[in-house]
């Protein structure tokens, strides 16, 4: 059965002591409703893994587990993501950046289990989602990148899925190239070679690739199962992070949600619409781990003010 629980987050100013970010966006959103309410169609996942027997008999090349990255080494803009308001590299402890590690604690535990919960099946994979467009999904895409890749234990590829609208290396600065559909498209073409490595050693990138009209069909194919078994086999420290495109603007959504075993929607408190919401969380059910993350929330100035800790003496 799907599991969905709220992660929130407060990029801007602090917590009022009016209620959590949760209760105070009850008011606008009934979350309960609008994820387990009556009248939601199932969704059938176009491809939810081959089994080891189908691989077996399958006519696909063997991809073999990528255990690293040999690529020349980029260097990320630090300047252009500090002017759009990002997570620096190695940089200062900032509001932001505690806010991303409160929801990156709740991802790692979906992967690795703890607190009585069983591992998530499949939770090295993460897909970042919303429901339209200009919701902040690519910028909690980046941020969460960035936090997960300051683990010291944790190795992060951050994967453009946005083929229609890709933006990923463009925000870091990377330059563009063959990526992720070019190695859907040309089984002669091997991940590690598109695979951007950066400045920031925990973290690697793999574009988006050229644009393509069967995007969604290569996506529901066998082979991007077994490119994706490929990428986490035999390092369970990986983590494969996917920004999508919104899932009420493009098919490719609801079919990448059938090879992870998390997701997270960012949900624009000042936008996002419950029908809104209710549609996207339907075509999310081929995941069996999904929470939501509240984006664009002011706050009085008191209540939790993070950042301002490590920035001031006593």
């Amino acid at each position: 059965m799907t599991k969905y629980s709220p992660i929130d987050l407060n990029a801007q100013t602090a917590r009022s002591p009016g209620g959590s970010l949760l209760e105070r966006a009850a008011d606008a959103y009934d979350f309960g409703a609008a994820l387990r309410g009556p009248g939601m169609p199932p969704v059938i996942p176009q491809m939810a893994g081959p089994t080891a027997a189908a691989m077996a008999s399958s006519d696909l090349p063997y991809v073999a587990p990528v255990q690293s990255w040999t690529g020349p080494v980029h260097a990320i803009d630090r300047d252009k993501l500090a002017e759009a308001g990002f997570i620096l590299p190695d940089g200062p402890v900032t509001g932001i950046g505690e806010e991303f590690r409160i929801v990156k604690r709740q991802l790692l535990l979906g992967m690795r289990g703890g607190n009585g919960e069983d591992a998530v099946a499949r939770g090295q994979n993460i897909l970042i989602c919303s429901a339209h467009p200009g919701d902040g999904k690519t910028f909690c895409a980046v941020n969460l990148a960035l936090s997960l890749a300051a683990e010291k234990d944790i190795d992060v590829l951050l994967v453009d899925g946005d083929v229609a609208k890709p933006s990923i290396c463009a925000t870091l600065g990377l330059p563009d190239g063959p990526g992720f559909m070019d190695v859907l498209a040309d089984p002669a073409l091997s991940i590690e070679s598109c695979v951007l490595r950066t400045d920031y050693p925990s973290l690697a990138v793999l574009p988006a690739g050229a644009r393509t009209n069967n995007d969604t069909e290569y996506l529901a194919s066998a082979r991007t199962a077994q490119l994706l078994d490929a990428l986490t086999a035999g390092n369970p420290n990986r983590i494969v992070l996917f920004d999508s495109p919104p899932l009420l603007a493009a098919s490719p959504a609801a079919v990448l949600a059938s090879h992870v075993g998390q997701a997270l929607m960012v949900v624009r408190a000042d936008r996002t619409t419950e029908s809104a919401l209710r549609d996207a969380a339907t075509l999310l059910k081929a995941c069996n781990h999904v929470q939501l993350l509240l984006n664009g929330v002011k706050f009085s100035a008191s209540g939790r003010r993070f950042g301002n800790y490590y920035g001031k003496g006593e």
